[in-house]
């Protein structure tokens, strides 16, 4: 599989990232948008989730807090 198709796996740590297998982008655990890793700013440490933006993030948040 071409790696612009691929999606990474990733493990999320609290200030940064590890790619673990590569891949060209991730997909946000809030709204499934495929995020390019030179895009992606926003996850959860303790859920190993990616996120699109910051709404996605604390839209994610909140519905966990329910």
């Amino acid at each position: 599989m071409d790696l612009v198709q691929r999606e990474a796996v990733i493990r999320y740590d609290a200030a940064k990232f590890q790619i673990q297998e590569m891949g060209a982008f991730v997909t946000c655990a809030a709204t499934g948008k495929r995020i390019p890793l030179e895009d992606l700013k926003y996850w959860a440490v303790d859920r190993q989730e990616p996120y699109a933006d910051a709404v996605a993030a604390t839209e994610a948040n909140r519905r966990r807090d329910r």
